[in-house]
């Protein structure tokens, strides 16, 4: 193993957005199992350090890879376009007409049927954009556009995350 390795040579999976989430788990389990600090424990303390940064560098790489929208932006910074959201934000038009119309929506639901409603749709425009932005990055390599799907699904997630805030205020 080589702590430059990308998460994909580490885990030996092929460098694409496409992948079988039950082989990145048991991939995960493995290396965890060959790095782990207790199995050198006899080799002394140096031995162990290695080893902890061994386990803390898979667990980093699962974390990438078992997650599609990170899968994506890390695809994408490998490619050479990082998604740069926290300097980058603008959005096309139509994207953030939707955001407010989801907000808006959000704002009026009046119970679980309104946001069970929301709900689907956000689930259903999400699903769509993570399969164009498979399209992109495994088949067509367009990482400029993956970036700007990959952009777009963070801002779905943290509606969705808020979303899911307004269930739990009407569980309470």
């Amino acid at each position: 193993m080589n702590l430059q390795s990308t998460d994909f040579e580490l885990f030996g999976l092929t460098q694409q957005f496409a992948q079988d989430r039950a082989v990145v788990d048991a991939r995960w389990k493995e290396l965890q199992r060959e790095a782990h600090p207790d199995k050198f424990a006899a080799h002394g303390a140096a031995a162990q350090r290695v080893a902890m940064q061994w386990s803390v560098r898979i667990n980093e790489a699962y974390q990438r890879l078992k997650a599609p929208l990170q899968r994506a932006a890390y695809l994408c910074e490998l490619a050479g376009s990082p998604v740069n959201a926290h300097s980058n934000t603008a959005m096309p038009a139509a994207f953030l007409m939707q955001q407010m119309q989801w907000r808006e929506e959000l704002d009026e639901a009046q119970g679980t049927d309104d946001l069970d409603a929301l709900r689907e749709n956000v689930d259903a425009v999400q699903k769509d954009l993570l399969l164009v932005c498979a399209r992109q990055l495994d088949e067509l390599h367009d990482y400029g556009a993956a970036v700007q799907s990959v952009r777009s699904l963070m801002f779905i997630e943290k509606f969705a995350h808020d979303l899911d805030l307004a269930f739990d205020k009407l569980e309470i």
